[in-house]
């Protein structure tokens, strides 16, 4: 049976208690949460003389020797070049008066836990990527908001 002869059945012949409802796949919504700079937003909070500061999250710099990398930093940070993942030793040759501090990771979990709860007030649909970034299901909730 082709299209045709289908679309002229349908159209003609319907038999008592089947109806024809055209459906779309149903459209979702998905929000995605990235706190760029979080842990360095977090030591700016904490420690407000801190702010309009570029703060460096990673390794001590033992003044330019030190070994590790740059976990994060502020966005004043990245105005220098320096980005995650960067050698700490680097950074510091970039920019030798920044704020350098060690991660803190117990207060940026707690911090974390509190964003994902808030966040759970917008949908129940949250999945938590990492410590700092989520996926809401906000599908249905449109006209909520």
């Amino acid at each position: 049976m082709n299209a045709d002869t289908l679309q002229y059945l349908l159209a003609t012949r319907r038999p008592s208690g089947i109806s024809i409802v055209k459906s779309q796949a149903p459209q979702r919504t998905i929000v995605h949460v990235d706190m760029d700079a979080f842990f360095a937003a977090i030591e700016q909070l904490d420690h407000p003389e801190l702010r309009g500061k570029p703060v460096i999250i990673g390794a001590d710099p033992r003044k330019g020797k030190g070994r590790g990398v740059v976990s994060t930093c502020s966005y004043e940070a990245r105005e220098y070049g320096i980005h995650s993942a960067m050698p700490i030793s680097r950074a510091y040759r970039l920019c030798p008066h920044g704020e350098y501090r060690p991660p803190r990771f117990q207060r940026y979990s707690e911090l974390s836990r509190m964003i994902m709860s808030i966040l759970s007030e917008f949908s129940p649909l949250v999945e938590p990527v990492s410590i700092d970034e989520a996926f809401l299901d906000c599908s249905g909730t449109e006209k909520l908001f």
